[in-house]
């Protein structure tokens, strides 16, 4: 299985950023795409609407559906995975790559923003799997190949992964740990369940919106890396890969990828890591 022709992805946040860009990629093989975001209407900070991104899917050879959702409703999480099912059929992917970030300490923290990113990170990632599943193993009893991907790091219990951020750490360790029971919940009724996570920092809208971040873009990769990336999993065996933490550039040296310059903001330039990664 080499391509992704025909099937259905359900990605969160995927106006934008790493998760158009996945879209983008399943739309060169002729998937369906539902494009889950709350940009409805042009953002005064951020680039994209659901529409525009839809628009692009259309135009890579993709067949898409724009769906308004805040993923920390769940009674519109239910509702657009029954609007993309009517739409297209059926739903063969999650993809959980909605997440907020702070990456501030728990002085500078409000609790209004621990909240914020804890809905939608962690209990988003929940809500939208929780929704999805129903549909996944009727794939999975259709012989479709369902996966859930949820963009979040491998777990690693360093303090030093906790003390300058514990808030968004918890958070996106609450995405991970979710990866981590469901794929051992539903590891024999056909259903993959994995994350994945860059080894570089990625250069996206939101990303660019940390203080300091934008100076440093040079050394950042494009979002087209966790696309590929996410494509090679996607089209794996269900059965037989489900339960792993993926790291871009090792799914991508084992599809026989040995160049990675191309991915790069500026080749000429040192990379900087991603978090969580050493």
């Amino acid at each position: 299985m080499a391509t992704l022709r025909g099937k259905t992805l359900f990605i969160t946040g995927a106006s934008r950023g790493i998760g158009l860009a996945i879209a983008l990629r399943a739309a060169g093989d002729g998937a369906n795409v539902a494009v889950i975001g709350k940009t409805a209407e042009p953002h005064p900070r951020l680039p994209g609407t659901i529409h525009e991104a839809a628009t692009a899917i259309e135009r890579a050879g993709g067949h898409a559906i724009a769906i308004p959702c805040d993923i920390r409703d769940e009674e519109a999480v239910d509702a657009a995975v029954e609007r993309t099912v009517a739409r297209f059929g059926t739903l063969d992917i999650l993809v959980n790559n909605a997440s907020a970030i702070s990456l501030t300490g728990t002085l500078d923290t409000p609790v209004k923003r621990f909240d914020l990113m804890m809905d939608v990170n962690a209990r988003g990632t929940f809500v939208a799997s929780r929704a999805c599943l129903p549909h996944l193993l009727d794939a999975a009893r259709a012989g479709r190949n369902p996966h859930i991907l949820t963009l979040s790091p491998p777990l690693d219990l360093k303090p030093k992964w906790f003390a300058p951020h514990v808030a968004y750490t918890l958070a996106k360790y609450g995405m991970s740990l979710v990866v981590l029971g469901l794929a051992e919940e539903f590891r024999d009724r056909g259903v993959a369940v994995n994350a994945l996570w860059p080894r570089t920092v990625i250069a996206t809208a939101a990303i660019a919106m940390i203080p300091g971040a934008q100076a440093q873009t040079s050394r950042m990769r494009k979002p087209e890396i966790v696309a590929d990336a996410a494509h090679a999993i996607l089209i794996r065996d269900a059965r037989m890969s489900s339960g792993n933490f993926f790291i871009d550039e090792d799914v991508l040296r084992e599809a026989g990828v040995a160049d990675f310059s191309r991915y790069a903001i500026d080749p000429g330039q040192s990379l900087l890591t991603d978090l969580f990664l050493d």
